[in-house]
């Protein structure tokens, strides 16, 4: 039976993990590092989310969000729409001009604004959720807004994200 005091060093632990770690790490391979269950963390992940700690669970594991690390970049949402073809094409376009998506979000009629974090940094991370789309048969978000979705995207300036929005716009993607 695990005691109180060894769930708190436990969250501790995982804590100083995701402050170490960059990039997002999965509740399987925290699991192994703790030698406890994946559901143990993901229970673990929970309690910490309620306690304020900014932890971001993406399709590639967790990472903690942190802001002075993305202290002097620029941030701006853009409203999109296409078919579920071009998503690769519209991750791309915005990765290739320094663009780094955070998340996707819709508005759904009833359910109001549904999101999900994604941290797309380079093609390589934008063909792996287009993959891991396939092999789960899992349909995007934007299915249940016919194809209407929302992306914030981080940039090093102002002028990387107008880049960024003018080639939306050019290909059919950007709306009003």
């Amino acid at each position: 039976m695990v005691t109180t005091m060894e769930g708190d060093a436990r969250r501790k632990k995982i804590l100083e993990i995701l402050h170490e770690e960059t990039l997002p790490i999965s509740g399987t391979e925290l699991a192994g590092r703790l030698g406890v269950s994946r559901q143990v963390i993901v229970q673990d992940i929970a309690l910490l989310r309620a306690t304020d700690k900014n932890i971001l669970s993406t399709n590639k594991g967790y990472i903690l969000f942190v802001e002075k690390l993305n202290r002097g970049r620029k941030r701006r949402t853009y409203k999109v729409k296409h078919a579920d073809e071009a998503i690769l094409d519209e991750l791309n376009t915005i990765v290739d001009l320094g663009g780094k998506i955070l998340d996707v979000v819709i508005e759904h009629d009833i359910y109001g604004q549904i999101a999900a974090d994604l941290i797309i940094n380079s093609r390589a991370d934008a063909e792996a959720f287009v993959k891991q789309t396939v092999r789960y048969k899992t349909k995007p978000l934007n299915n249940l807004t016919y194809g209407v979705h929302f992306h914030t995207v981080e940039a090093n300036s102002e002028e990387i994200l107008e880049r960024i929005a003018d080639e939306l716009d050019k290909k059919g993607y950007l709306i009003e």
